[in-house]
């Protein structure tokens, strides 16, 4: 069964494909009514975060933006990325280059 993981809380996604398109479209058309009371902003990253399990180009978009975090993590945070178990970059030296 697909689900996603949001720290230590797991959300259920339908088991069919159709199903979850259908569902992360709705929450990023809803999401763009934002300024309404019970609708929200947060609800376009969480339907982003539903359809990059159905198509490539999302998924890219998706692996590329946590590529992105993880490294401004590592560069302007290095405290908080130990903390959360990701390893020092190591730096390149001359010693290095074959």
């Amino acid at each position: 069964m697909k689900e996603i993981r949001i720290g230590k809380w797991r959300i259920p996604l339908p088991r069919r494909r159709a199903g979850r398109i259908l569902v992360g479209i709705l929450l990023v058309i809803l999401g763009f009514f934002g300024f309404l009371p019970v609708l929200g902003f947060w609800m376009i990253p969480l339907g982003l975060g539903i359809l990059s399990y159905d198509i490539a180009q999302i998924r890219r978009l998706r692996r590329r933006f946590s590529i992105w975090l993880h490294r401004l993590i590592q560069r302007r945070f290095p405290a908080l990325a130990r903390r959360f178990g990701q390893r020092a970059r190591q730096e390149k030296t001359s010693d290095d280059v074959p």
